[in-house]
């Protein structure tokens, strides 16, 4: 079975112009709790295994992923300018070609880019940088008119497997009473938190509308994907997306 078979594309109606794909971890040669398809060099899996799933990530893109150093944090690059892994958890390009990355295993992928396929963008959104803003930055960082954004949620840990505490619920509550609804108590001080909702949210804080994915769960598809939260010691998977065709007016 191809890579492309094994892997998810994204459903939604972007642009044709605009192409976009989930590693799952089919597919590579990682052994042990890195099977198969590691791409994360931050794991204690081999460098050899690791490079030469990403030689076979790399034949099916127009050229190397502009890879980021993640920190759960809002920083937004734009994609063509990246050299070394700068910290940052989203990018976005413009220029076709430009192949905007992030990394996960639990924490959600965001795929953006608008009707007009004009402009590419993926974030990292875990609970922290969520709480503090990535998303709103990523949209910002877009302009664009937020209505013409289309943005699709990746697989991540789901609202029946991402339990928190209350630092986590107050860091979504404080300012914004209403995302009290992604939380669910199972004890005292003990929350089932649904990170896909608030992901909604915040897009819909930012005005995109035309939301997408956010149904599949990391955490209880040990066939398809690593998990941290399920597994501690796992690989990691990536999102990408690209834009083909003429320079973006």
């Amino acid at each position: 079975m191809s890579l492309e078979r094994q892997w998810l594309v994204p459903d939604w109606p972007a642009p044709p112009g605009v192409r976009a794909f989930a590693t799952t971890r089919a597919g590579g040669v990682s052994e042990g709790p890195y099977a198969s398809f590691n791409l994360g060099f931050s794991t204690a899996d081999t460098a050899v295994a690791v490079k030469a799933n990403r030689v076979r990530l790399r034949r099916l893109l127009p050229q190397d992923p502009r890879w980021l150093r993640q920190v759960h944090g809002t920083r937004v690059v734009e994609a063509e300018g990246v050299e070394d892994r700068p910290e940052a958890d989203a990018s976005i390009a413009r220029t076709p070609g430009t192949v905007c990355a992030v990394q996960v295993a639990d924490c959600l992928p965001v795929l953006f880019t608008d009707r007009a396929g004009s402009v590419a963008a993926a974030a990292h959104a875990g609970w922290r940088g969520l709480a503090a803003g990535v998303i709103d930055n990523t949209v910002a960082a877009l302009k664009v008119d937020p209505q013409a954004v289309l943005a699709y949620i990746g697989p991540g840990i789901g609202p029946l497997h991402f339990e928190v505490g209350d630092d986590v619920r107050d860091a979504f509550t404080s300012g914004d009473a209403g995302a009290a609804h992604a939380f669910t108590r199972t004890a005292p001080a003990k929350w089932l938190a649904d990170l896909p909702a608030l992901a909604r949210r915040a897009l819909r804080r930012c005005g995109v509308c035309a939301i997408y994915g956010g149904d599949l769960c990391t955490y209880s598809d040990a066939l398809r994907f690593f998990s941290y939260r399920r597994d501690g010691e796992t690989g990691r998977m990536a999102a990408l997306i690209w834009r083909e065709g003429p320079p973006a007016l």
